[in-house]
């Protein structure tokens, strides 16, 4: 059977990072431009203080992305340095361990969701920000994300077989879909339930992308679905030493760079937190078209390790903070026409806002090419302590700028602290990584 990955030329991660800007533009203006209509629908019919526990609740998944268990370089690697990714065995082995501890980990969220609506905790975890009738929403929303997790394996496959153009034009399904279920909330009239839509909609477009995988890695995936129950007749690869780095930066990343909500909710006031949501929100759109385009670079630097290739990140690198740059001032300069017609003159954004989010945007376009560059169970390792160190300075900084600064405090704290735990230790890791010989081919997962 012809193997579906991209083949490696010159080139070929440019055309990558070029197409999946592309895409990613055109899905994220289009999303934008929904979720601004979704937003102003939300805010009109349901006011301010929905609007800031819709935003709340609909970024809990941002808190646990470790949710994965670091299947996503597992899964991204094997699929990007196998040569024949259709019918090669330990890519079916590493797709059927990645889908059994996924199930595994959707169950455990799943009753920690209804443990913590059970015991009435909910309030208490995400603070004054959450509504009456808010926690029986935020446990089912919960519900819905671990019953769903399995599915993210296949934008993973997607970005390894180097078609993350296509896994980003099938992601821009959520923003009509999120649409969708937030006018069939306001037709129904309970306004607590609208953070709902948006777990749903992810949903839907999870199981499209892991039925499009699937076709694409044929017949691999639905034979690794079957191999999940067979434990002891179909053992998996080992996975731990690319899983445990990738999972404590997984779970310190979000404590280090999400919290900014919850601390708002505490420590801010409600205007603070929608004015938050909403930049949060239009900034969104740039940050994730470099993210997307990041993504692209993952499975150039996995091929290029297998076949023993030095590839530096440094170039585009700084083609990325340019562009990033670029993006970010250029929708900071459509703000004063977007925001108004957006909140319909109820709040505003504020420069400190503004100009912490232009310049987070510029660091994170900074950091992805290298971080991208260190996939591989070395790099994993590398960023393991700096992203440690990054959780309790970023909690400080943005528990100590708040009263300062309102709405922007989180954000420059995230900015600042970004910088100096990540951008910083991880380009001066690989220029070093860089001086040495050439690495031997990583080798093929062993059971």
């Amino acid at each position: 059977m012809t193997d579906t990955r991209t083949t490696t030329s010159r080139g070929a991660p440019w055309r990558a990072v070029g197409s999946s800007a592309v895409v990613q533009v055109v899905v994220t203006g289009l999303s934008g431009l929904l979720g601004m209509v979704t937003a102003r629908l939300v805010i009109e019919q349901a006011g301010v203080a929905q609007y800031a526990q819709y935003g709340l609740l609909s970024t809990l998944p941002s808190l646990i992305p470790f949710a994965d268990l670091g299947m996503a370089a597992v899964v991204v690697n094997a699929v990007a340095g196998s040569a024949r990714a259709n019918d090669d065995p330990a890519v079916r082995r590493t797709l059927t361990s990645a889908f059994r501890i996924l199930v595994c980990s959707g169950l455990t969220i799943v009753a920690v969701g209804v443990l913590l609506g059970a015991l009435g905790w909910w309030p208490a975890l995400l603070g004054p920000g959450l509504l009456e009738g808010g926690a029986l929403t935020a446990t089912v929303c919960v519900v819905v994300l671990g019953v769903a997790l399995p599915c993210g394996v296949g934008a993973r496959i997607l970005v390894g077989l180097g078609r993350n153009p296509l896994q980003t034009a099938l992601t821009g399904l959520t923003a009509p879909l999120v649409m969708a279920g937030v006018l069939v909330v306001l037709a129904v009239g309970d306004s607590s339930f609208l953070a709902l839509a948006t777990y749903l909609a992810s949903a839907v477009v999870g199981v499209v992308l892991l039925v499009t995988a699937a076709r694409l890695l044929r017949p691999q995936v639905g034979a690794a679905l079957r191999d999940v129950p067979r434990v002891r007749a179909v053992p998996g690869v080992r996975v731990f030493h690319l899983a445990w780095p990738m999972l404590v930066q997984m779970i310190s990343l979000p404590v280090a760079m999400q919290t900014g909500r919850i601390l708002l909710s505490h420590q801010g006031t409600g205007l603070d937190l929608a004015r938050y949501n909403l930049a949060a929100q239009l900034f969104g759109v740039v940050l994730a078209a470099v993210a997307t385009s990041g993504l692209a670079l993952w499975p150039h630097f996995a091929r290029a390790r297998s076949e023993s290739v030095k590839a530096s990140p440094f170039r585009a690198s700084l083609v990325f903070t340019g562009a990033g740059v670029a993006l970010s001032l250029m929708l900071a300069a459509l703000l004063p026409v977007v925001v108004p017609l957006v909140t319909d003159g109820e709040f505003g954004l504020g420069l400190p806002l503004v100009a912490a989010f232009v310049v987070f945007t510029v660091v994170q376009a900074a950091k992805y090419p290298v971080g991208m560059y260190m996939t591989d169970a070395a790099g994993l390792r590398a960023q393991v302590l700096p992203v440690v160190l990054m959780v309790p300075l970023n909690l400080a900084l943005t528990w100590w700028l708040i009263p300062h600064l309102g709405a922007a405090g989180p954000v420059w704290a995230t900015a600042a602290s970004v910088l100096v735990c990540q951008v910083v230790p991880n380009a001066l890791w690989v220029r070093r990584r860089l001086r040495q010989p050439a690495p031997d081919a990583e080798a093929t997962p062993a059971g």
